[in-house]
């Protein structure tokens, strides 16, 4: 069995990408093939036009990664860990940069506490800011808001944001997938190791999901024939997949013409875990 096949994408400069997918859909492979942490048996992979195997060097420079694994050497403080991951890339006297990192991740506090002292999520933290301390132009975050509290979540996405409005390019994958809706202008679904779906998020919303109405009328049917498709009924309540607002406003006209009253009604906007769902069948 093929960890992946065929995959074939170009992430554009400066965007923000989601790779998307279940549990062992190739996401984390396809990752460590970018890093150079695994070598594909066909095909090439490139970052910023360096190959991963033939300019690893390079290619690596232009690489931050932050791992789904809280790997951590228990030694050595924050800023010590900072700096040593500054050396591997031949950096010195990085502190004004660490320091910034550390303040914009709330690591500054810990600046000087032994890594194994830190609770998981200020662990993550870390991860975070050991792919940033070469100033990377491409950035893989690989569920990087996994087991974190929401103020840190919310930090660390107000960061990356900034990362990104300046020119870094960001690679996401996340299992939260209102993460991805809210700030991926391209997404990637993978399934058993192949795309699944390529587009915007816009497009893959306005194709794939479809709107959810849920109506309480004072009737117990619909007027026929209607618009949508009914999903369920339990006496009045009645939920309704449309697939686009034109049909929401002729479901509407149609109730009106028919002279059916509308006790209650919630609509419920395209949403990725609709499209993820019907695209991966998980």
């Amino acid at each position: 069995m093929r960890a992946l096949a065929g995959v074939s994408l170009c992430v554009e400069e400066g965007e923000f990408f989601g790779l998307l997918g279940p549990n062992g859909a190739g996401k984390t492979t396809l990752i460590n093939v970018i890093a150079g942490l695994a070598r594909a048996d066909a095909g090439c992979a490139k970052v910023m036009g360096a190959d991963v195997i033939g300019d690893y060097r390079r290619a690596r420079r232009m690489l931050g990664v932050v791992p789904q694994e809280l790997v951590f050497d228990p030694f050595f403080t924050v800023r010590e860990t900072l700096r040593l991951q500054s050396g591997y890339f031949g950096i010195r006297r990085n502190d004004p940069w660490i320091d910034e990192v550390m303040q914009h991740l709330d690591l500054a506090s810990k600046a000087d506490v032994n890594m194994r002292a830190l609770s998981g999520g200020m662990k993550r933290r870390v991860l975070v800011a050991q792919a940033l301390v070469h100033k990377p132009p491409v950035i893989i975050l690989d569920e990087p808001t996994a087991g974190v509290d929401v103020e840190l979540r919310q930090g660390l996405w107000h960061f990356v944001r900034r990362l990104n409005r300046d020119g870094h390019t960001i690679v996401l994958t996340t299992h939260y997938l209102e993460e991805a809706e809210t700030h991926c202008g391209r997404i990637a679904m993978l399934k058993a190791g192949r795309i699944a779906a390529l587009d915007s998020t816009r497009n893959l919303l306005e194709t794939f999901s479809g709107l959810e109405l849920r109506l309480r009328l004072a009737a117990e049917r619909l007027p026929q024939p209607f618009p949508g498709r009914l999903v369920s009924q339990e006496e009045s309540q009645f939920v309704l997949r449309l697939e686009t607002y034109g049909e929401l406003e002729a479901a509407l006209a149609r109730l009106r013409q028919a002279g059916v009253r509308i006790v209650e009604m919630e609509l419920q906007p395209p949403d990725l875990e609709a499209v993820f769902l019907r695209l991966t069948g998980k």
